[in-house]
């Protein structure tokens, strides 16, 4: 079993910047993947960003609305996973979800991930 934590949720302007962290516990965190999707009202849930298992070094694969704006991260020490979003739109507006993949690839398929955490939301005010 793995739990997942997101924090760091809240209320922006357009062009602002937040931060989401999920804090893992329950299994060896280097061993799987890290994901982050969101879901809008209205919307299907989509993938925003993933971080591959720590295996040497770990790869990074973006949603094409998240490059050159989001950057996620993990620090293993911390069991925790990152994901600084900047220059923050109002259609980034939604509940975020962090992801856990055993299997340790960073893909974006949400039916891939074996675990989710509750979300945190994300307002961008235009």
């Amino acid at each position: 079993q793995v739990q997942l934590v997101e924090s760091g949720g809240g209320l922006v302007q357009a062009g602002g910047s937040l931060r989401l962290s999920c804090a893992a516990s329950g299994r060896t965190f280097r061993n799987y993947a890290m994901g982050w999707f969101r879901h809008a009202p209205g919307k299907e849930r989509e993938f925003s960003a993933a971080i591959s298992r720590t295996g040497g070094a770990s790869y990074a694969n973006y949603a094409n609305f998240g490059k050159g704006r989001f950057t996620i991260s993990r620090d293993n020490a911390k069991n925790t996973v990152l994901l600084q979003m900047n220059s923050l739109k109002p259609e980034d507006t939604a509940v975020y979800y962090c992801a856990a993949d055993l299997r340790g690839g960073a893909i974006s398929t949400a039916s891939e991930y074996d675990y989710w955490g509750q979300g945190t939301q994300v307002t961008v005010s235009s």
